[in-house]
């Protein structure tokens, strides 16, 4: 395959593991809460993601590339998004259909687009910003319920939408760290970055956890065949969601990421027992239409 369509493969396999991880990460919070069930993607992901370090330095025979200027900036930038967006979704989950508040996060690729344009000038044309919109119209369908203006009040749609803004200016921040490096292949680059990533936002939350929230972390530890599997799959969708950003601009990788919310609505039916109406399955065509027209631009 052409390596300027892999981000393609790339991010349908991110989609597919993320669902699985959030799966595990809500069921999580009802044990040990939304700052442990938060942290279990960083600290439980950490020495995953470090594997997978070793081996694609040893797959590419490269050394650890240069940081240059603006890493820094870029990964501590996305590093906070990215945990407080976190956190915001799994609150919101506790509140709402899995699926459905999955739906409102998957609004990120608007906020993506106008991110990327504004941070790391990234370029948005007329027919992405279109399939963009489709997509966006199909997941806005899918969140609402006629009469209502949420299924449990305003604050779970706030939170995720909230969540949506953290997760978009996370991943152009990160596609500007992995960017901001000077040398290294993608592979190399990508993985570099989620590491140190994970290794910052996990400093972090131990340092809370340990001052603040110190039976979130025993919880989370206690629970660690769930923690260590919500970890792996973490690690792994973020390796995925990296590798994408490397290879294409962010708001290519959010819009195409899009699907999750086919895959969410599957895992809702099956693990949840949570039905998917009409409006939802509509809302999920547009989602479809929107990323077939960007596939295809793509191609």
């Amino acid at each position: 395959m052409d390596i300027t369509l892999l981000w393609i493969p790339i991010t349908l396999a991110a989609a597919v593991v993320q669902t699985g991880r959030n799966a595990l990460q809500r069921d999580l919070t009802a044990r040990i809460g939304t700052i442990g069930a938060t942290q279990v993607r960083f600290l439980f992901g950490l020495p995953f993601a470090a594997l997978f370090l070793v081996a694609a330095l040893a797959a590419t025979g490269e050394a650890l590339p240069r940081p240059g200027e603006g890493f820094v900036g870029f990964l501590v930038v996305g590093a906070l998004a990215q945990i407080a967006a976190t956190a915001l979704m799994l609150a919101a989950m506790r509140e709402r259909a899995f699926s459905v508040v999955t739906a409102y996060v998957k609004t990120e690729p608007v906020l993506t687009a106008l991110f990327a344009i504004a941070v790391i000038g990234d370029p948005v044309t007329g027919p992405m910003l279109a399939a963009i919109a489709v997509a966006t119209a199909g997941v806005i369908l899918v969140s609402h319920t006629p009469g209502k203006l949420t299924a449990g009040g305003l604050r779970p749609a706030l939170l995720g939408l909230l969540a949506a803004g953290g997760f978009g200016l996370s991943a152009v921040a990160f596609r500007g760290a992995i960017l901001a490096f000077e040398d290294g292949g993608f592979l190399v680059r990508a993985t570099t970055a989620l590491v140190a990533a994970l290794l910052l936002q996990t400093t972090i939350l131990l340092v809370y956890l340990l001052a603040f929230d110190r039976r979130a972390l025993a919880g989370s530890l206690r629970e660690w065949r769930g923690s260590s599997t919500a970890g792996f799959l973490g690690a792994l969708a973020s390796q995925f969601w990296f590798l994408g950003f490397a290879l294409t601009s962010a708001a290519n990788v959010r819009t195409l990421a899009l699907v999750e919310v086919v895959f969410a609505q599957i895992v809702s039916r099956r693990l949840f027992a949570q039905a998917t109406t009409l409006r939802e399955l509509a809302g999920m065509a547009l989602i479809v239409a929107g990323v077939g027209a960007l596939l295809w631009k793509a191609v």
